[in-house]
This record gives C-alpha cells, sequence and structure tokens, in this order.
C-alpha cells in the first residue's frame, strides 16, 4: 500500500496490524495515514482548500443547492469537501482532521457569489489576512493568501461556473472570526493583520500527533543516512536532488529527527524552519520580521554563514541543503 501523498510505501507490517481495516481505503486515496502501530489518522484540508470548497459551492448554488463538491487537491489527488451551497451562498467548515492543535479548526468560510457580464473576480473580505508592509511575494495591503491556494481557488471558481452555467461571476470570501483566531496563529509575528492566511501546498493537513511523530522517527532509525526535509516543496525537490536515498517529511520535529538518525542526515528544504532550528535567534538584529525576508536582502549570506557553521561544528555529519520555492539551491553545509 502506497501513500498517493508523499510516495511512502506502507510496510506491510504497518497494514497487518491496522486496528481499523475499514478504513484502509482512505489510507489508499491518500485521506489518511497508517501509523506503525496500526493506528489510523486523518488528513484535514488547509485553508486554501476550505475556501475553494466554499468558492465552488456558492457558484454551483446559483443554478442548484449543494451539498458537497468535488475537488482536484493540489497535490492531484480527488477528494469531495463537506460545503454546501444555496442561492449563491457557499459555507464550508474547516476540517483538521485528526490535528490536534489547528487552530483554524471548525471556523466557517463563507462565500457569497453573483453572476456577472464579463470575467471571473474572486475578493478576499472579512476576517482574511493582509500584509502590512511589502515582504516578498506580496505587496502592502494585499490578502496573504499563498499562490497554491490562489491557483487552487480560481480552478475551483472555474469549474463552479462552468457548472452553474455562468459566463462570468463575482465571489467574496470571508471568514467570520478569522481575526480572533488569526491572534493564536503566527500572523502577527509575520506582519499580517486582520485574519487568518489562506495556505496549504497538498491541500491536506497533516495529522501530526505522538502515534505519527513515532512512525516518522522509526523510518529514520531503519534509514541509512536519510534526506529530512520540512515540508511538501521540501519533499518534492529533495527527492529530485537525492533520487537514491529515503526522503523523510518531518515537519518541525528537525531536532528529533536528527537524533534517531544518529547524527547522520541530509537536512534539506526551504530556508525558513532549518536556519530557525539550527539558530532560533537568527533574526535577532536584522530588522526582518521572517526567514524569507532576509533572504530577500543582499547580503544573506554574511548573516546565514556563522549559524551554518555553528552547526557544523556541533553536528559535523549533518549536510545542509537550502532551496528556494522554484528549487534553487541556495548553499547550505555540503
Amino acid at each position: 500500500m502506497r501513500d498517493p501523498v508523499t510516495g511512502f510505501e506502507y510496510p506491510e507490517a504497518w497494514v497487518k496490524v491496522c486496528k481499523t481495516p475499514s478504513v484502509l481505503p482512505d489510507v489508499e486515496r491518500g485521506l489518511a495515514l497508517l501509523t506503525a502501530d496500526g493506528t489510523v489518522l486523518r488528513r484535514g484540508f488547509t485553508t486554501g482548500t476550505t475556501a475553494a470548497a466554499a468558492c465552488k459551492a456558492a457558484l454551483l448554488s446559483l443554478s442548484r443547492d449543494i451539498n458537497g463538491v468535488p475537488l482536484i487537491l493540489p497535490c492531484g489527488i480527488p477528494a469531495t469537501v463537506p460545503a454546501v451551497g444555496r442561492g449563491g451562498e457557499g459555507r464550508c467548515v474547516k476540517d483538521a482532521g485528526d490535528h490536534p492543535s489547528d487552530a483554524t479548526a471548525g471556523l466557517e468560510f463563507i462565500a457569497v457569489a453573483e453572476a456577472v457580464e464579463g470575467d471571473l473576480a474572486v475578493e478576499f473580505g472579512e476576517g482574511i489576512g493582509r500584509y502590512g508592509s511589502d515582504v516578498p511575494g506580496h505587496e502592502k495591503g494585499a490578502p496573504s493568501v499563498s499562490e497554491t491556494a490562489l491557483s487552487s481557488i480560481l480552478k475551483a471558481a472555474m469549474e463552479g461556473m462552468d457548472g452553474a452555467g455562468c459566463h462570468g461571476a463575482r465571489v467574496l470570501i470571508h471568514v467570520p472570526g478569522g481575526r480572533e483566531v488569526a491572534a493564536r496563529t503566527l500572523n502577527q509575528k509575520l506582519g499580517i493583520g486582520g485574519g487568518i492566511s489562506l495556505l496549504g501546498t497538498t491541500g491536506l493537513v497533516e495529522p501530526w500527533d505522538e502515534h505519527l511523530v513515532a512512525s516518522v522517527l522509526e523510518r529514520v532509525r531503519a534509514s541509512n543516512c536519510p534526506v529530512l526535509t520540512t515540508g511538501r516543496i521540501g519533499l518534492r525537490f529533495s527527492r529530485l536532488l537525492f533520487p537514491g536515498r529515503e526522503v523523510i517529511l518531518v515537519g518541525g520535529r528537525i531536532q528529533e529527527a536528527l537524533e534517531a538518525a544518529g547524527g547522520r542526515a541530509i537536512l534539506c528544504g526551504l530556508p525558513g524552519l532549518i536556519l530557525r532550528e539550527i539558530n532560533p535567534r537568527i533574526l535577532e538584529g536584522t530588522g526582518c520580521r521572517t526567514v524569507e525576508e532576509l533572504l530577500a536582502r543582499d547580503g544573506w549570506r554574511e548573516a546565514v554563514e556563522p549559524s551554518l557553521a555553528d552547526f557544523h561544528g556541533r553536528m559535523p555529519r549533518v549536510k545542509v541543503v537550502l532551496f528556494d520555492r522554484g528549487g534553487r539551491v541556495l548553499g547550505g553545509i555540503p
């Protein structure tokens, strides 16, 4: 059995001890994860997927009532998201799956659509954050919507228009309570005010809990110099850079994974989590809110290299490879 999201081939021993065999089809579809002790954990849907579902439901409901909308998630797998639509209004409640601490779980996303002459226009309203200053890829005042999330929303909207027979439409997406929930996220530290962010590289939320962590660490211990990465973009490009090695998604559990690897591994991925793990104080004195902002400046190497050198002194058998969102290698520790 293979996870279609990560490409991980589940060991037969894990499948045999599965405690709930009736949900193994969800594992095969990528909507759930199987852990080493046989526990099955549901993946949830990201804020980007939730917004896309509400948007599509709103548009489809211009022609009929809607209960559930089919989407192709950014990772390529199909899913039916429990959104409802009535009279041009779509609603979808954020399902975090078995993630125990998703701050946005339970938030209702609302999209209001109307048919108009012309093209499609999607707008973001109450409860969706906006950037307080210019940052790489986003201007001041722009909504905090990632490129992948925006693409997913626009694709769903076009499908909704086609299904409703519209030639043009305007959709407003808002999240009541988003401003309050954002106070429990990192948005304020990132300079994003007024609400939550619409994000999601795969469209799915990983159910990080102790069962899953134990399974990940078991994989790390069983591998010879594994490639450890922190997210889906890292997973994709790490496999291209190191095709002959086991690539394991460890999220924010970098230190635990390095210990499980016996201090011999390749740490590979986007710079944000990795550099903050290497040096939690790396942004001090730089005037930057994020690592991404730091790397957009001239002279960033001079700011980063002392931290990399110190980490190499502490963990000499760990290679570090940092790349940007397009897969271009930025640097690291050879």
